[in-house]
C-alpha cells in the first residue's frame, strides 16, 4: 500500500464525518501515514485485556483509542466553526500553509 499526502498534522483539532463517531471533535493524537490512518483524543474506544507487567502492576481491561482512516476526518476551522476542506497555499516569504476553502483563512499561524 502506498502512503498518501497527509492533509492534518499532530495536534489538529478535527471534526468526524463518517463511522459511529460521526459529528464529534477532537484533536489528533497521532498519524499512522502508512496506513493513512488517524488516532483521535477519546474517539473509537477499544477495550483491551492485558496482564499484570512492570508498566502495569493491576492489568485488568484498558481502553484504548483505535485508528480511523484520515479521509473519515476534516479539519475544523476556527473562522467556519465546523470540518472544511483545505488547500495549500504559497504566501510571499515562500511558505506553505493549509488555508479554509470557504473562507480563505489561513489555518496554519506558524
Amino acid at each position: 500500500m502506498s502512503a498518501g499526502k497527509a492533509h492534518l498534522k499532530k495536534d489538529d483539532i478535527v471534526q468526524v464525518i463518517a463511522g459511529r463517531e460521526k459529528g464529534k471533535k477532537g484533536k489528533i493524537l497521532m498519524l499512522l501515514p502508512g496506513d493513512e490512518r488517524v488516532k483521535i483524543e477519546k474517539l473509537n474506544m477499544y477495550k483491551r485485556h492485558v496482564k499484570p507487567s512492570d508498566k502495569n502492576r493491576q492489568g485488568g481491561i484498558m481502553e484504548l483509542e483505535g485508528a480511523m482512516h484520515w479521509s473519515n476526518v476534516l479539519l475544523l476551522c476556527d473562522k467556519c466553526g465546523k470540518g472544511v476542506r483545505i488547500k495549500r497555499k504559497k504566501l510571499e516569504d515562500g511558505k506553505r500553509v493549509r488555508v479554509c476553502c470557504k473562507c480563505n483563512e489561513v489555518i496554519d499561524k506558524n
